[in-house]
């Protein structure tokens, strides 16, 4: 059975990534997951997590939430998750019995990690609250906001964490936070008012790299590939290439086309003061989610300008490099918040990667779509995209463990 996958990222309140959700569906149901029974889920999502993905590429160094039910629980293949990664959420129409109890604490005496999916209080739950949950989850938008000041009062007692799930604006997260949430989920970490806060910064440490290559001869596929891990250093050579090569007509299609207008000589002065004119801006870290979707975005992108497909010819002028491109720069107007046109008028790139930028037009317009569309977990409509584009699940899937792959490499 082919899956796609969904992975949302799990903040703390200095908005740093901590973890993720990760939501398997089936071709089937893609909002929501069904199978032809509980103990095939449980063994089709653990092979999903242990091998059709692997874990560390999934994950990087963080944290993975699963959603289980009753016989999943108390399923011995639960156990073949690795307890120091995987933590376990329990649905929230799991019926609390004796025995559902004694295989949680089994489980936490194992080491797993236990959190309460979309919660209400309720005195069923009292175990749960004095020590065998360490997260519980509530719904900011299906839960009234009076009710919500009293369930976070309550739990206050009790020795968990609060996640508060589906936060989608900067309002809401900052009273989140001072209510008393530890944890937060949802798409508020996208918005521009979020990020405002951000500099563009130089990124130091991509700066010092890219000296030692640059001082030691390194090849250009080298130094592309650095470029490639920041959004920001990108954006800069964009803007570098205009000053360095101002008239030039040519349209800019790629990071690598971007290195060699430049040329290496200027490359390296400009890098070395670069560095000096820093002034302790700071480095960028992978932890931010903005940068973390960039990344996953652009490599996600890349991949899939990679397939062959021989029953469609929809794609076929989307090239890798340019898709890398477009994905990278999509993500600008979050991180700085400011207008993709202004983004726009200070770049010199192809009509085709504008168009895919401003309006989501052409083939490379498709690839953004189709990312957001996963980033926001309408599984429904991206499955109905790809299917018209003739792509597999399988394909998808590949794409997606290829981009989280090199994604863990960066933090």
């Amino acid at each position: 059975m082919q899956h796609l996958m969904g992975r949302q990222p799990i903040l703390n309140g200095l908005e740093e990534i901590v973890g993720y959700e990760l939501l398997f569906r089936s071709p089937r149901s893609l909002t929501a997951a069904s199978f032809d029974s509980h103990v095939q889920a449980t063994a089709q999502v653990i092979v999903d997590v242990l091998s059709s993905f692997g874990i560390r590429e999934v994950l990087g160094e963080y944290r993975g939430y699963i959603n289980v039910d009753a016989e999943m629980l108390l399923s011995d293949t639960i156990e073949l998750l690795p307890r120091d990664v995987i933590s376990l959420e329990l649905l929230e129409h799991v019926e609390i019995t004796s025995d559902l109890i004694a295989r949680c604490q089994q489980l936490k005496d194992k080491g797993f990690l236990l959190a309460l999916d979309d919660h209400r209080y309720g005195p069923q739950y009292e175990p749960f609250y004095q020590g065998l949950a360490d997260i519980i989850k509530l719904d900011l938008l299906t839960t009234p906001l009076e009710e919500l000041y009293r369930e976070v009062d309550r739990f206050k007692r009790y020795p968990v964490k609060l996640l508060a799930e589906k936060v989608d604006s900067r309002h809401v997260f900052l009273r989140s936070r001072r209510m008393g949430f530890d944890l937060f989920q949802g798409y508020f970490f996208a918005r521009p008012s979020i990020v405002q806060k951000t500099r563009m910064a130089n990124a130091s440490g991509v700066f010092f790299r890219l000296l030692q290559q640059l001082s030691s001869d390194a090849e250009i596929d080298q130094i592309e590939e650095t470029f490639k891990l920041s959004p920001v250093l990108t954006y800069k050579l964009l803007l570098l290439v205009n000053s360095v090569a101002y008239g030039s007509r040519e349209k800019i299609r790629t990071v690598r086309q971007a290195i060699t207008r430049v040329g290496l000589q200027h490359l390296r002065r400009w890098v070395q003061l670069a560095i000096f004119a820093d002034e302790g801006a700071g480095v960028q870290t992978f932890n931010n989610p903005l940068m973390d979707m960039a990344a996953a975005r652009a490599a996600f992108m890349e991949e899939m300008a990679r397939l062959e497909l021989s029953n469609s010819k929809l794609l076929r002028h989307a090239q890798p490099d340019e898709a890398f491109m477009v994905g990278i720069l999509s993500m600008l107007k979050d991180v700085y918040d400011i207008g993709m046109s202004d983004i726009l008028q200070n770049l010199n790139v192809t009509d085709e990667i504008q168009g895919a930028l401003v309006s989501h037009g052409g083939d490379l317009g498709t690839l953004l779509c189709v990312s957001e569309m996963m980033e926001r977990l309408e599984l429904d409509e991206a499955a109905s995209c790809l299917e018209r584009l003739g792509v597999s699940p399988q394909s998808v899937l590949e794409c997606q463990k290829k981009a989280y792959a090199w994604r863990s490499k960066l933090v």
